[in-house]
């Protein structure tokens, strides 16, 4: 059972340095003792988690370090999230315009670039590298999945003589930051690691929505709707799109019911038998028969029950590799009509990494803004092992190792879900 200890959040020591944001702006500061409890609603229904709280991120009016001698670094790892250029562009502004930093670093190509092996030496952020990157897709800095020797990587920090590294990534960049943290700790230094939380797939415990996440439902529910269409217009029409979410049905979820053009939606979250009476094939064809048309939204992660997974091989991040379910249900969705004889006019979509690779929307780079503000204000008043989390519509201070200790994944008896069933109709496995 979680406690209140493990969401206190690591400090380097006393803050004896005045913020510059006192003089050269109104700054609503933060103290540390304004906190934001874990459960928003009480009632008889929920006995545990009342009394647990995260500390609120925002401006600290004592910070750690003196702007003056600090060098802040930035490192964007894992799959492209649209915000990422964003992200980089609101930290460094915070940083300079705010606290008056004057030597910020990009790190490129994600932890590689912490590792002289590499090549990959840091670039200098200037204004004129941030100036219109907002406006574009991926990360001016590059990206890359896989963990670095974290003694390595801090060498490199101390010989860079950079002082605070913000991590921006999801749970595998996570625990890479805990990692290097942990060496920094063992080595007694002075330096902060903060991270930024980083997923389309929207599934980092204690953010309720990350970045990227409410343009990647844009771009999904726009190919929904065009499938939709495709399919209306072919006798017995089944549109088949598969979108991102390894472990997590947010994006088919939201997708499906902004456009409430989907007939079936498969997660994650929700196991589906494909055969007999009540199982999906069924499912569809009376669906077909009925009304001549269907669109399914299959998550990457679903249906894992079903496939021959062989061995548990995981990639860079070390996220499990999951078979393939989008060409397998297509294989098995035309062999069961074949078997029936009946006529099917089957499409299949995969835009998955194209949802992903475009910029950011308004929602996604005013959450990116504040969330790069707010690791930036945590770092400089000397939190680590720290990233920023998102609950009850406030940024908050979430110790690393709470944060990647599970995956947050949709729950069956969630609005979102009972949403879906009332939109689709399909039937509530």
């Amino acid at each position: 059972m979680l406690t209140q200890t493990e969401l206190e959040v690591s400090s380097l020591g006393a803050c004896s340095h005045e913020s510059p944001r006192k003089r050269n702006r109104r700054s609503d500061f933060v103290p540390d003792s304004t906190r934001v409890r874990l459960e928003h609603q009480v009632g008889p229904e929920i006995t545990e988690g009342v009394d647990l709280s995260f500390e609120t991120a925002g401006p600290r009016e004592k910070i750690f370090f003196d702007p003056a001698s600090t060098t802040a670094a930035i490192v964007t790892c894992g799959g492209l999230s649209p915000g990422l250029n964003n992200v980089l562009r609101s930290a460094f502004l915070e940083l300079t315009h705010g606290y008056g930093v004057q030597r910020v670093l990009g790190i490129r190509e994600g932890y590689r670039g912490l590792n002289p092996a590499s090549g990959l030496a840091p670039v200098e952020v200037t204004s004129d590298l941030v100036h219109n990157i907002h406006d574009q897709a991926g990360t001016v800095l590059g990206s890359s999945r896989g963990a670095q020797d974290p003694a390595v990587v801090v060498d490199t920090l101390e010989r860079e003589q950079i002082d605070i590294l913000f991590c921006v990534g999801g749970d595998g960049t996570q625990r890479g930051a805990h990692r290097i943290h942990e060496e920094i700790h063992r080595r007694g230094l002075d330096k902060a690691v903060v991270g930024i939380p980083k997923t389309i797939d929207n599934d980092i415990p204690y953010v309720w929505m990350s970045f990227g996440y409410a343009t990647a439902l844009e771009k999904a529910e726009e190919v929904l709707r065009a499938a939709h269409k495709e399919v209306l217009g072919v006798q017995n029409g089944v549109g088949l799109v598969k979108v991102m979410g390894r472990d997590a049905g947010f994006i088919a979820a939201g997708a499906a019911v902004a456009s409430q053009e989907a007939n079936f939606v498969l997660v994650p979250e929700v196991p589906f038998p494909l055969e007999g009476t009540d199982g999906f094939l069924e499912a569809l064809e009376r669906r077909i028969l009925a009304r001549g048309h269907a669109l399914i939204v299959v998550a990457e992660g679903a249906g894992q029950h079903l496939l021959d997974r062989g061995g548990a091989a995981r990639d860079a991040s070390g996220n499990v590799l999951y078979d393939d379910i989008g060409p397998f249900l297509r294989d098995r969705i035309a062999a069961h009509f074949a078997e029936r004889h009946i006529p099917l006019n089957l499409k299949y979509l995969d835009p998955s990494y194209l949802i992903r690779s475009v910029p950011a929307t308004a929602w996604d780079r005013i959450l990116s803004d504040r969330m790069a503000r707010s690791a930036v204000h945590a770092g400089m008043a000397g939190k680590t092992d720290a990233m920023i989390g998102f609950l009850h519509s406030t940024l908050i201070h979430v110790p690393i190792p709470a944060a990647v200790a599970r995956k947050k994944q949709m729950e069956p008896t969630s609005d979102l879900w009972n949403a879906v069933l009332s939109a689709t109709g399909q039937p509530n496995w």
